[in-house]
């Protein structure tokens, strides 16, 4: 008996999953059904290899993915696409989800104004386009008509997709003019009327040959770099060229030339011409004239005086491991080491007295120094120096000398000497044993520098 009831329960049980499972799957299919009539394309993005866009007075634009999926533009002129603008494009067309359907069978399209915009998409494996009309925007709320050519229905797209869908070929194609990796750049020349010098590259440092010789601010440099590795057209002014158009844009003698060679041998060229409020150019990569923003010689072709690098010594704080000061007839140094057991180590200063013993030094008060040294700037520099008894450095106010470690380079050690001040000047000279000019700096600088070793002294805490 009680067999043949669990039998029956199991039957009920059964059929009552049964039913359960055919009503979600009539449920999700009802839901898909939905979704789909919500949708007015529902294509996979892979799938959509070829598109054109067709405006109201006629004139298209033909965009295909060539053998290495990129797209080009192959109509109205054969030039590369803006990946970036395409992409979101191709984005955008291959779910276009509607807003509300107007109508099932309307009686005049004319009414929606389908003459504003056409756009085919070819799909991988098929041959015949997807065809969707845009019309005008809905005057109540800025939604816009569109239908699909092989439907009847006509149905609103949220109002946001028009600025999406109607790009003019200016937008799609790439803006580029040069192209160039930063980092392999070994030389950089500016010639222009107002200045001209020459750069190149030593290990990580950049370094004038002309017309000085001298340290560049690296940050400066890579900055130029960085601008003309990323500067876009703003306007495309000629396709090819002539040289009527090079003498017409003022190119066949511009304002400002900058060269770059690269670590292979390749030489690019940069050519800029200011003309009324303007900036046109075009490179050696470049067979086309465009306008470019005109910041960009404010940004690139600057005076050799501005980009120089102006720190008097080149270094990381936390990375120096002594100092050795002398002020006058008086010379003291401070070393760091560290203490602790392994993983738990910390860093101290000491101050080595002249019996070679070491006395805690106030760390504080050290690398407070050094922060200072570090972002010692000039405010001008002296070139060709000549004698230098007559900047005070035959009696240097203070000699320094700085050694330096980090993790992945030798110890390096840099010298310094710090003239008397300058008369007539509140200023004075700085020189660095590693170049051959003199920097000047504020002689307020110096103001609250150590006489001697008390200076750096640890303050004993009484109990």
């Amino acid at each position: 008996m009680r067999f043949k009831t669990t039998i029956i329960l199991l039957i009920i049980f059964i059929i009552a999953l049964a039913g359960v499972l055919l009503i979600e799957n009539k449920s999700k299919a009802v839901k898909e059904e939905k979704e789909k009539l919500d949708m007015l394309t529902d294509l996979k993005i892979s799938d959509i290899e070829k598109l054109q866009l067709t405006s109201s007075d006629q004139s298209s634009i033909t965009i295909k993915k060539d053998e290495q999926g990129n797209w080009q533009i192959i109509e109205p002129l054969i030039t590369e696409a803006d990946s970036y603008e395409v992409n979101n494009l191709v984005e955008t067309l291959a779910s276009l989800r509607i807003e509300h359907v107007v109508d099932d069978q309307p009686a005049d399209l004319k009414e929606y104004g389908f003459n504003q915009q056409e756009i085919k998409i070819w799909l991988k494996g098929q041959t015949e386009p997807l065809v969707i009309l845009t019309g005008m925007e809905n005057p109540l709320d800025g939604t816009l008509y569109a239908k699909r050519a092989d439907e009847t229905r006509v149905v609103l797209l949220p109002g946001y997709l028009k600025s999406s869908l109607d790009k003019k070929l200016f937008d799609l194609r790439s803006k580029e003019i040069i192209r160039f990796d930063p980092e392999k750049v070994q030389a950089i020349e500016l010639n222009s009327k107002e200045n001209a010098w020459k750069l190149i590259k030593k290990g990580e440092s950049w370094y004038f040959t002309s017309p000085i010789e001298a340290l560049a601010s690296t940050s400066q440099i890579d900055s130029i770099l960085n601008n003309l590795s990323t500067v876009k057209a703003k306007d495309f002014l000629a396709e090819e060229k002539r040289p009527e158009d090079l003498k017409a844009s003022g190119l066949d003698q511009p304002d400002y030339t900058i060269k770059l060679i690269l670590a292979d041998g390749q030489e690019l060229a940069i050519n800029l011409n200011k003309k009324e409020e303007k900036l046109l150019a075009t490179s050696s990569q470049l067979a086309k004239i465009v306008e470019v923003e005109a910041q960009l010689v404010n940004n690139v072709a600057r005076p050799a005086s501005e980009l120089r690098e102006k720190k008097v010594a080149l270094f990381n704080s936390w990375e120096a491991t002594s100092l050795a000061i002398k002020k006058g007839d008086r010379s003291f140094v401070v070393i760091k080491e560290k203490s602790g057991e392994k993983g738990q180590e910390q860093e101290d200063w000491y101050l080595l007295t002249d019996g070679g013993q070491k006395e805690m030094a106030d760390s504080s008060k050290v690398e407070s120094f050094l922060r200072n040294l570090e972002y010692l700037q000039a405010v001008d520099f002296i070139d060709r120096p000549g004698d230098l008894k007559k900047y005070g450095l035959d009696k240097p106010e203070y000699e320094i000398t700085l050694k330096t470690k980090s993790e992945d380079t030798e110890e390096k050690s840099i010298n310094l000497f710090f003239g008397q001040k300058l008369e007539g000047k509140d200023q004075l000279a700085v020189q660095n044993n590693d170049f051959n000019y003199l920097f000047l700096i504020e002689s307020s600088a110096l103001a609250s520098w150590p006489a001697g070793p008390e200076d750096f002294k640890a303050v004993e805490i009484k109990s």
